[in-house]
């Protein structure tokens, strides 16, 4: 019986040679010598924004250049995103979005590092730094392990095709985790190794993807669950929203953390809980309530009814709820 579940790093064509020491991948970004005067990002995805908001606080000048027109990487709501942006520049990093890098070259101890516009190509830049992160991204470690000898295909992305066990076209052998489809997180890896175990000895066998809640470790984090509004949009689903400001949260203001918000996304006509998105103070936490609530189909008006202590940040939460059913928050 074998287990796969396994990725690593993506790397790109125009970066020849990643020496993590001065061009480095999320691994080497951990253990530089030294803070940079300066340091860009390539891609602003979930790791990007995490290690560039890290080196930032620390006192480097942190530019993060993302192909696509907004942050965070895929999930993350367009709303959220905005804000979440903002909170960013506001503590000091810099974007360059719907850009992409041409080339990087390094002269002595700086690397230029060639952008031009995602959609102009005659719009094009230079810019300077000390070290160069390349954080664009994870792929299936599918490559070069006798698979296709023992006659298991691989998708377009390197990815395993399973069963609903996790099972793969060789019987005694399942693969879950970085290799398979959904996203790569551990917590998902750790929660499909026990789905699959359970499987393997005659239990049921259910995992909601759905409910598999993310999480980017920035301060503030964000955190989110479900759909978002931009997925309810493209499916056609009748939903209505509530929000409320950790501005308004006694704890938060306490705190000194009130930048963001709760954002609850339900189905209009059942109320059912469809989406939760959290930027704010303890995002990594919260959100796994609204994980909860949603597992098991709860409404937004089980949630707003459910007593939650005061003062905590956790009653936003119960707030954007109680906004979502009832069309205003208890505290507004």
């Amino acid at each position: 019986m074998i287990f796969l579940s396994i990725s690593k790093i993506i790397r790109i064509k125009i970066i020849k040679k990643v020496d993590e020491e001065q061009i480095v991948s999320s691994t080497g970004a951990l253990s530089l010598k030294e803070v940079p005067k300066r340091l860009i990002v390539i891609g602003a995805g979930v790791i990007g924004v995490e290690l560039g908001s890290v080196w930032s606080r620390l006192g480097s000048e942190v530019t993060a250049v993302e192909f696509m027109p907004s942050i965070g990487g895929i999930g993350i709501d367009g709303e959220v995103a905005k804000t979440f942006q903002r909170i960013l520049q506001k503590q000091g990093l810099n974007f360059k979005l719907s850009t992409k890098v041409t080339g990087a070259t390094k002269e002595g101890g700086v690397i230029k590092v060639n952008i031009e516009d995602a959609k102009d190509s005659e719009k094009k830049e230079t810019l300077e730094c000390e070290v160069l992160l390349v954080c664009v991204g994870r792929r299936p470690y599918t490559h070069n392990l006798g698979l296709e000898e023992l006659g298991i295909e691989k998708d377009q992305r390197g990815r395993i095709p399973v069963n609903s066990v996790f099972q793969t076209v060789i019987p005694n052998i399942y693969a879950i985790g970085d290799c398979i489809h959904g996203p790569m997180l551990a917590h998902k890896a750790e929660d499909e190794g026990i789905v699959c175990v359970e499987g393997i000895l005659g239990g049921p066998v259910h995992i909601d993807y759905n409910c598999v809640p993310s999480v980017i470790y920035t301060h503030p984090e964000v955190g989110w669950v479900g759909k978002s509004e931009e997925d309810l949009k493209s499916e056609g689903v009748e939903y209505k929203v509530g929000k409320f400001p950790f501005a308004a949260n006694s704890r938060a203001k306490t705190n000194n953390e009130t930048d963001g918000f709760v954002k609850v996304l339900a189905d209009k006509a059942t109320d059912r809980i469809l989406g939760t998105h959290i930027i704010g103070p303890s995002a990594g936490e919260l959100i796994n309530e609204a994980v909860l609530a949603q597992e098991y189909g709860a409404s937004s008006e089980d949630v707003g009814r459910v007593c939650h202590a005061h003062p905590t940040c956790a009653e936003a939460l119960r707030e954007a709820n109680v906004a979502s059913y009832f069309g205003k928050p208890i505290n507004f």
